[in-house]
């Protein structure tokens, strides 16, 4: 899942007190997931900008709608005659609902009130560990269904730097080198002769790093 906190909150009035009438939107897939973006914490955050702009004498309205989610122009253009009217959409999703408002609404200037932080797992109550880059060209079955792309700090593909001590990576002893646990985990198969052959420079054209990217499910017309 895509996990993400709310912004300070004086960067958040540091954008909104230039607008009057402010429609904040939440997200009820995701960030409501991680108790961060969803209805209840939209809420949250309109009732608090409300009592400031009243302390500080601003007028105008706060206004709340939660969508299922906002990276769906579905879901997104049917909120279309709660913006209607509004100097400022306000999102609490990913950073993927603000830009998707933008561009549904080019004529309402849209802020996020949240920072996007990776994709993740639950890892314990209320803890999310990222797991995936979505560097687009998986391989994680050569490395025991473990990604080193993302859960090493170096990004290695190719095994441990010379930092790695005692199965613990240089960063911080309390993170765990990503190549011992791909040793254990390969070993536990009787696999671990694999990590000798030397891989082969990946293709990061399929990631970010290439621009863009769009998929298109084959069969089907936009």
């Amino acid at each position: 899942m895509i996990t993400a906190e709310r912004k300070p909150f004086e960067q958040i009035k540091a954008v909104t007190d230039q607008f009057e009438n402010i429609l904040v939107v939440g997200c009820n897939t995701c960030v409501a997931v991680c108790l961060t973006g969803g209805e209840k914490e939209a809420e949250q955050l309109a009732s608090q900008l409300r009592l400031q702009r009243k302390n500080d004498g601003i007028g105008g309205s706060v206004e709340t709608v939660t969508v299922l989610r906002q990276c769906e122009n579905e879901y997104v253009d049917a909120v279309a005659a709660q913006v209607e009217g509004k100097d400022l959409i306000l999102s609490t999703a990913c950073s993927i609902g603000p830009q998707l408002f933008a561009d549904r609404f080019p004529k309402v200037r849209v802020a996020p009130a949240m920072n996007t932080n990776m994709l993740g797992v639950v890892k314990q109550h209320h803890v999310w560990t990222e797991y995936c880059a979505a560097c687009g060209d998986c391989g994680i079955f050569n490395t025991g269904g473990i990604c080193p792309i993302v859960r090493c700090a170096k990004t290695l593909l190719n095994g441990p730097c010379g930092g790695s001590q005692g199965g613990r990576c240089e960063i911080s002893p309390d993170v765990p080198c990503v190549w011992q646990l791909i040793y254990d985990k390969l070993a536990s198969f009787g696999l671990e002769g694999n990590l000798s052959r030397i891989g082969g420079p990946k293709n990061w054209s399929k990631s970010s790093s290439g621009g863009p990217r769009t998929m298109k499910k084959e069969g089907f017309e936009p």
